[in-house]
């Protein structure tokens, strides 16, 4: 990556500090934003994570020490480099301690402070790439996640949870899937516990359902919050007895099946306004996996849209090299209220878009969730690190 698409966040209580080192790092053609405090450059890591973060170690309130803590406990693992003028070792130790990558004393010297910038930025690439390759070396080995990209560490407390949750008691083949939010409540019905054959049903044929086909292994409910109260009734017996009857029959069917569901809705709201059984919700609860939204993914953004760019530029006939600074930067900055599958449509419709082989920033067409920077933040749709980075960048610049 050429220096131009390099973000640097420099954190310094002190003006003019923090606009020498902006200075510095902007004749070296790096792209460069500055925060006077650790809580005002959380809410920006939040709304634009940089590629590397240089701070200031003694700053009030929360110093450069507590910044890099409270950065490593949300997850975030972007470089950091700690710069002070106490240069003393037991500032260095706590500094590495708390995961800073490297540490300079101020007056910092221009050269060590870019060969500091380079090797941290070299290093954080390796990490990720080498993780990249572990994730490869365990799929191949029959123990990673085939299917899901992604290496923020969000994502990793995610893989983490989902290997304790794999290991069943059953053998997981079959394995079934039903879209809960396709059928209509009738057919819905017949899908999960199939019909028997006569005038009540209609059918000139007996039906077995789901849950009699995926017998012995796994039945996946997607879009489960969107089953109507009368056949959640019925739902609620399977996994209490494992008993049912088919529609318009009378025998008691037993099965011993492993039931996964998925949903995009908040179930405990769903309870709340009685649209959702509160007895089906704890006994589909038991272990609950939570996906985390793609803005809170970092990095990932990329890494995802890289390999959308490669899957529909094969499909496209297209031989795509990869996103402009500008490019990557929109999609950084874009909330995603979609999520991945916005970006995947997004990426999509670019490659179909684009008129070279670079996907230009003009060439994504992106809806809703934009962050504001200079206009008021979109309030319905914007999180709190958004409005305080708007309140605080409107206030610097009101007392410029």
């Amino acid at each position: 990556m050429n220096r131009e698409e390099r973000h640097i966040l420099v954190v310094d209580d002190e003006a003019s500090a923090r606009s020498g080192l902006e200075r510095l790092l902007v004749s070296e053609k790096y792209k460069v934003s500055t925060a006077d405090s650790g809580e005002a450059a959380l809410g920006l890591v939040e709304a634009s994570p940089p590629d590397l973060l240089i701070t200031d170690l003694r700053m009030p309130k929360m110093d450069g020490i507590a910044l890099l803590e409270e950065l490593r406990r949300r997850g975030n693992d972007i470089p950091v480099i700690v710069a002070t003028a106490f240069g003393d070792i037991q500032n260095a130790v706590s500094a590495m301690r708390a995961g800073a990558d490297d540490y300079l004393t101020k007056p910092i010297e221009f050269d060590a402070l870019l060969v500091a910038v380079e090797k941290a930025l070299s290093q954080h690439a390796l990490r990720v790439e080498a993780e990249n390759l572990h994730r490869q070396v365990r799929e191949e080995n029959g123990q990673g996640l085939r299917g899901l990209v992604g290496s923020s560490a969000a994502m990793q407390r995610f893989y983490a949870t989902l290997r304790k949750v794999a290991p069943s008691r059953a053998t997981v083949l079959p394995f079934v899937t039903v879209h809960c939010a396709a059928l209509a409540e009738n057919l819905l019905e017949s899908e999960l516990f199939g019909h028997e054959k006569g005038a009540f049903t209609g059918a000139d044929r007996r039906r077995p359902g789901r849950f009699e086909v995926a017998a012995g292994g796994t039945l996946f409910l997607d879009e489960v919050g969107e089953i109507p109260l009368s056949t959640q009734v019925k739902l609620l017996r399977v996994l209490q007895e494992r008993a049912f009857e088919r529609v318009g029959g009378n025998e008691t069917i037993r099965v011993d099946v492993r039931l996964v569901a998925a949903t995009n809705k908040d179930l405990t709201e769903q309870v709340r306004k009685g649209a959702f059984r509160e007895d089906l919700y704890y006994r589909l609860a038991v272990v609950s996996l939570d996906m985390p939204p793609l803005w809170q993914r970092g990095g990932d953004v990329l890494l995802l849209a890289e390999h959308f760019l490669t899957k529909y530029g094969a499909e496209n006939g297209r031989s795509m090299r990869g996103f402009s600074a500008a490019a990557r930067r929109r999609l950084l900055e874009h909330r995603w209220p979609g999520n991945v599958r916005a970006l995947e449509n997004t990426v999509e419709r670019a490659v179909v878009l684009a008129e070279g082989d670079i996907i230009e920033e003009s060439d994504l067409v992106l809806e809703g969730g934009e962050v504001s920077v200079t206009g008021a933040p979109r309030i319905p749709s914007a999180s709190m690190a958004e409005i305080e980075r708007h309140a605080i960048l409107t206030t610097l610049g009101a007392v410029g």
